[in-house]
């Protein structure tokens, strides 16, 4: 059984991934965002069709508490947030993987510094 993306957040935020053919989408306008995207985010946290959930990073402020910790704990759907720069992808692929990737790892650059000598 293939798993769906959905995509939840403001109209010009979601437009860009209906496009691209992602047919799962909760539009909240930005003004509605406190009242409306707690609803919106469960209804996708309950939609089995749903493996991968897509959202602003910027709209985690907005969620309730109870809400929020869903999310972060969410294993299917995977939550994505988009917008927090290098270091919010470098902790949300750090979070779902349990290793960094992005990791300077100096003990190795170390070790094939004295290797060449």
């Amino acid at each position: 059984m293939s798993q769906e993306i959905a995509v939840i957040g403001s109209p010009a935020f979601t437009t860009g991934f209906q496009l691209a053919g992602v047919r799962k989408v909760e539009n909240v306008a930005d003004d509605e965002k406190d009242d409306d995207l707690d609803a919106a985010v469960e209804a996708v946290l309950a939609d089995e069709d749903v493996g991968i959930a897509v959202m602003h990073d910027d709209d985690l402020a907005h969620l309730s508490r109870g809400v929020r910790q869903s999310v972060e704990a969410s294993v299917e759907p995977t939550f994505v947030t988009i917008g927090g720069g290098a270091s919010g992808l470098r902790d949300q692929i750090k979070r779902a993987i349990g290793i960094d990737l992005m990791d300077d790892d100096d003990d190795a650059s170390a070790a094939d510094t004295e290797a060449g000598d």
